[in-house]
């Protein structure tokens, strides 16, 4: 096996491993990492190649000669080509270890897809890393809706099936959306009063994302009328999963339940595109659980994932 800093004349093969690999996200993608302005991170992107084939991608970036993979998206660690065997995965990862640490760097963290990402799903490289010496960092505990039932409200626990219909009585309707803005103003509002934190990203990078990855990015919004009253934001991670990024409403209007009508017809949509598992995102943060949060997914149908983060001093 061989280990590459990527160049640029390998950008195209980068993003068809990441479309053909057995667990790449939208978040691997070097269109999704061009959205950072230059200079917001020093780039060291990796390629593992066996007899001149890439078997592995390893976006990463360096900071105080430590490697993250990734800070600047919700995934990073390990893309793998398909049907690799549990040798062949220990034996990458050790490589990938004595290649930063005899070039000098001093630690090494990285987030995983969770599991319903892979195509096939195995657990050879959480095996791997440990085995190589990484350490649990946090494992975070992501809420995740299978899209199995063609009549979502028939999974829902009885409160949210209630409100989901109270938002159908009220006339509330759920539609696309390419109003980014009338959404932002929301949900910045919201995660002030709520959090007294800004969003992930600006607004001009909510946008500049748009732009760039089209259908990828889809904002779904409430109506009454034509007041939005919430949305929610999609980010399509794979073929077999859709993660909402973010989820907020108006709180002023929040007797009419457009969260929860939001969710259904997410559903509904996404299981008709071909998905497999929505993903509601975390309800923990730093391994501490926001109960209320969770249980309001659990209603929803959601059932957890882990999603680690390893780390291991060189």
């Amino acid at each position: 096996m061989k280990i590459y800093i990527l160049k640029e004349k390998l950008h195209s093969a980068w993003e068809d491993f990441v479309q053909q690999s057995n667990n790449g996200t939208i978040f691997h993608t070097l269109k999704f990492l061009s959205y950072h302005p230059k200079g917001r991170f020093k780039e060291h992107h990796l390629l593992i190649t066996e007899k001149d084939n890439i078997i592995a991608l390893f976006p990463a970036v360096e900071e105080d000669r430590a490697i993250i993979s990734h800070k600047g998206a919700s995934y990073g660690g390990f893309v793998l080509k398909p049907n690799l065997g549990i040798h062949r995965i220990c034996i990458m990862v050790e490589h990938l270890v004595e290649y930063f640490r005899s070039a000098g760097y001093k630690k090494i963290t990285l987030t995983q897809t969770p599991l319903i990402y892979y195509r096939e799903p195995n657990q050879y490289i959480d095996f791997a890393l440990l085995k190589a010496g990484f350490q649990y960092q946090k494992r975070e505990v992501t809420a995740v809706i299978p899209l199995k039932n063609p009549e979502p409200l028939l999974t829902f626990k009885p409160n949210a099936r209630r409100s989901t219909k109270k938002a159908m009585r009220e006339g509330v309707e759920v539609k696309i959306s390419d109003d980014f803005e009338k959404f932002y103003k929301i949900l910045e509002h919201n995660l002030g009063m709520r959090h007294n934190v800004q969003p992930t990203h600006t607004l001009e990078e909510l946008k500049r994302l748009k732009r760039l990855l089209l259908d990828k990015i889809i904002l779904f919004a409430a109506y009454l009328d034509n007041l939005m009253l919430g949305g929610i934001v999609l980010f399509v991670a794979n073929p077999n999963v859709i993660l909402a990024f973010y989820i907020s409403h108006n709180n002023r209007y929040q007797q009419y339940r457009p969260v929860n009508l939001l969710l259904y017809e997410i559903i509904k949509w996404a299981r008709l595109q071909g998905f497999k598992y929505l993903d509601l995102g975390t309800f923990t943060l730093n391994m501490e659980p926001n109960w209320g949060l969770g249980r309001f997914k659990e209603n929803h149908n959601a059932r957890g994932f882990l999603r680690d983060t390893y780390t291991i001093e060189l």
